[in-house]
């Protein structure tokens, strides 16, 4: 306690001072603002801002006044094109998911979980399309089988 003030007081009140002190020797230009380290740009036209012309009309600057009274015509959507397999879940055989984990004897548990969520990120359930989802749960659930008995192995 200096002078009846906590530490962290007393540091503001210097702070304080250093700051007054240094808006002193600074000056304040007329062209900038104070607190803002970057000068302003607006949009005048000889003199007189753009906005200021236009005060009731702020708001329709950014509405499509056209759409929302339907004189535009918008494009009817076209059907959804029906989505396509990715490839590698064609591949739902035990031996095409262990030969793309590549497990090995020389893998760690480390190795092995790094695997399991590489190839969580690829085929996850969540992450394809509703058609899919059987063909990507098939291939996760070999996949975390196949580590999990890796891991069994190593833990022997």
């Amino acid at each position: 306690m200096l002078f009846g003030q906590s530490i962290f007081q007393s540091v503001l009140e210097r702070l304080k001072a250093e700051d007054e002190t240094a808006e002193d020797e600074a000056g304040s230009p007329a062209h900038s603002v104070s607190g803002l380290g970057t000068g302003l740009a607006f949009d005048v036209m000889q003199g007189v801002s753009v906005a200021s012309q236009r005060v009731g009309e702020a708001y329709f600057d950014n509405l499509d006044l056209a759409a929302a009274a339907g004189l535009t015509e918008k494009p009817e959507p076209g059907p959804n094109p029906e989505p396509v397999m990715p490839e590698h879940l064609t591949r739902t055989a035990p031996q095409e998911v262990a030969a793309e984990l590549g497990i090995s004897a020389a893998d760690t548990p480390l190795t092995l979980s790094e695997k399991r969520r590489a190839f969580a990120r690829a085929n996850h359930p969540d992450g394809v399309a509703l058609p899919f989802r059987d063909n990507a749960t098939k291939r996760m659930m070999l996949a975390n089988l196949l580590i999990d008995e890796a891991l069994r192995r190593i833990g022997r």
